[in-house]
């Protein structure tokens, strides 16, 4: 199991967390029926913890926005009813016009994933047009910071310099508002991919599409200029891409396999990239002995594209990566404790207890939630911390949710505190059920006469 904690012959305990990251042109397409091979989900053997998925060019027609605003998107509904039923929940999503990014995770990894910031950056039309530019996710892994940059950078093969432009520009604006956060490029990872719209220079159709048929996809290689371009430019050169093994993903005829047969006969070119950059680890001694000293190592297992998808004029590639790791957060902030769940006329209380540290806010609040649950939002019922705790010691605290907001079945239930200053979850219970005795009791308590 990816999630593992596994131990090291120096004592050290590590976790390996398996992360799997889509990019996606999309071209404005629905979802289709089937994107299991997408999500690597027909391998039982790979157990995924984290998914990062990039889509560019979703529709974006003001009629489509204005029904996406007040409703989900199809693309983000679909995976949240893909993932939600595998124990994954939708913990973040930024959009920008045609760009979309999502996050998905292992509900037992929500108390060690603090959401720290999401971020657009045109860079269409001077800066004043989201149609191309990056959106981010910053945010906080089991106390490392990662940033995650889904982008749709400049077309057409003469546009070379204009794309490296945009590159340094996005990740010049990555500049965060809290003071606790530091530059991106001090982050412990950045995560960056999209359709960057690279292409291959000099070499005529004839011998590019010769080069695919026969697979000697390392003939082209010379050529991209993403790879020219990470020869010179310093910056660029730290972040690392796996070998493009894979056919160029741009540009097909739509519903089928072959590449451009327009009039333009566009040569094919890999767009659809994944790139990352970890930071330089100092060797230095952890601050607190108690500690282990930080490692963080991300290496890649998978990188391909998905040629059996043709909604769009690019096919999708995916990279799968094992992101091992020392923990700097071990312990989540808040413990819930459903075990102690008691009820109390027409109340279920709910015991938990926090870290000597967690400053809580009487905006916090606890929800109630099925397992499969969707998103944060997609409570059953809720309670504020502040109005309702009834009773507290140092290490045990309690409050009451009225037990005719919680339905009668017999689901199981999580439940998760959700901190207001760090606007991420900070503790989440282990999966329960809720006798049916406290409603037959409480039914029989409503029946008695009032004296």
């Amino acid at each position: 199991m990816a999630s593992e904690n596994q131990w090291k012959p120096n004592g050290t305990k590590r976790n390996t967390l398996s992360i799997h990251v889509v990019t996606w042109n999309v071209a404005s397409a629905a979802p289709p029926l089937d994107l299991s091979d997408l999500l690597h989900l027909n391998n039982p053997n790979q157990n995924k913890d984290i998914y990062v998925i990039g889509l560019q060019e979703m529709n974006s027609g003001i009629i489509r926005l204005l029904s996406d605003t007040a409703f989900e998107d199809p693309w983000s509904s679909f995976f949240m009813d893909v993932l939600s039923p595998l124990s994954f929940i939708k913990i973040s999503h930024v959009r920008m016009q045609g760009l979309l990014l999502l996050v998905f995770a292992k509900y037992q990894h929500l108390p060690f994933i603090q959401i720290l910031s999401t971020k657009s950056t045109p860079t269409g039309l001077y800066g004043y047009w989201g149609n191309k530019g990056g959106v981010n996710i910053c945010l906080k892994l089991y106390g490392y910071y990662v940033s995650i940059i889904n982008c749709h950078l400049p077309p057409h093969v003469s546009n070379n310099d204009q794309r490296l432009e945009h590159f340094d520009r996005i990740l010049e604006m990555q500049n965060f508002k809290r003071y606790d956060i530091p530059n991106i490029l001090d982050h412990d990872l950045i995560l960056w991919f999209g359709d960057m719209n690279f292409r291959i220079e000099d070499f005529g159709l004839h011998f590019v599409r010769e080069s695919i048929t026969n697979q000697h996809y390392s003939d082209l290689w010379e050529k991209d200029q993403l790879s020219i371009a990470k020869k010179h430019d310093s910056l660029l050169r730290e972040f690392q891409e796996g070998p493009l093994n894979f056919p160029p993903t741009y540009k097909f005829d739509r519903n089928s396999n072959n590449y451009d047969t327009s009039e333009k006969k566009r040569k094919p070119a890999w767009t659809d990239r994944i790139l990352w950059r970890l930071k330089r680890q100092p060797k230095a001694k952890p601050l607190n002995p108690n500690l282990p000293a930080p490692y963080f190592s991300l290496s890649l297992k998978s990188y391909i594209s998905h040629m059996m998808y043709d909604i769009s004029d690019h096919k999708p590639v995916t990279g799968t990566f094992d992101l091992e790791f020392n923990p700097l957060m071990s312990v989540p902030l808040v413990t819930m404790l459903p075990e102690s769940l008691w009820t109390m006329e027409n109340d279920m209380l709910i015991s938990y207890s926090s870290t000597p540290d967690f400053l809580s806010s009487p905006w916090d609040w606890i929800g109630l939630y099925k397992v499969g649950m969707r998103h944060i939002n997609d409570y059953v019922s809720y309670v504020w911390v502040g109005d309702n705790q009834i009773s507290f010691s140092d290490n045990l605290k309690q409050v009451y949710i009225s037990i005719n907001n919680i339905p009668e079945t017999e689901d199981q239930f999580l439940l998760c505190y959700y901190s207001n200053n760090l606007n991420s979850v900070v503790g989440i219970s282990k999966p329960f059920k809720i006798p049916l005795r406290f409603f037959l009791d409480n039914s029989l308590n409503e029946a008695k006469p009032q004296i």
